[in-house]
């Protein structure tokens, strides 16, 4: 099984799902299906060398009496590790995986533990139903994924309702982190986010720490 490969780039062909062809050597050609936002960054690296972390899948053909091999790229071991949770969401198959990923991995894991299934439903392919099972199926499970786009701030608005914390060491913590130039709703869900993780009864002196240190 290839799990990674290093290969001049030669080109990205734009179908209904992006596919990438690299030449480890002048006489061998290798396509690999990559998601939309993958290919958004590599299009400016065509004719460098880069590196794709990979997986190999057989796809069912017609009545699946047959079956073709897939190489699915992806930019390091954590985005394809995300694409295999991503993909253990009933429903959820490699194919509409790959059209439906047009962010990156750690901004939609950071929209799944905010619950905030109406900014998952613009994601291509991904319906209300599906937006809502994926968050019930993956909340707690992506975690390790979401550090980068939460504490950079790269989220897409949030369509939830800004979290609220009347009183406690989750309202003195989001009032530190507006006093330290966050805004009160990223403040606010930067906690919640946090208190996903330590538990409700977490302190303030906590809950700031474990926000600066990326969840």
């Amino acid at each position: 099984m290839i799990t990674r490969l290093t290969a001049s780039l030669e080109s990205i062909t734009r179908e209904s799902i992006p596919i990438a062809i690299l030449l480890p050597s002048p006489n061998l050609a290798i396509e690999a299906l990559i998601p939309t936002y993958l290919a958004d960054t590599l299009e400016s690296k065509i004719g460098t060398k880069i590196t794709l972390h990979t997986k190999t899948l057989l796809e069912g053909q017609g009545q699946g009496t047959s079956f073709v091999p897939r190489l699915i790229g992806f930019g390091s071991a954590d985005e394809r590790s995300f694409f295999e949770t991503f993909t253990s969401v009933k429903g959820v198959g490699t194919r509409k995986a790959l059209r439906a990923l047009t962010e990156q991995p750690s901004t939609i894991a950071a929209l799944i533990i905010a619950k905030d299934a109406k900014s998952l439903t613009k994601l291509p392919e991904i319906g209300k139903r599906t937006a809502e099972t994926v968050i019930a199926e993956l909340t707690g499970k992506v975690e390790k994924y979401a550090g980068e786009a939460i504490m950079s701030g790269s989220m897409p608005p949030a369509s939830t309702v800004e979290p609220t914390f009347s009183s406690g060491p989750a309202s003195e913590a989001v009032s530190a982190l507006m006093a330290l130039g966050e805004s009160r709703v990223e403040a606010a869900r930067k906690v919640e986010i946090v208190l996903g993780r330590l538990g409700q009864d977490a302190d303030t002196d906590t809950i700031v720490q474990a926000v600066f240190a990326g969840g």
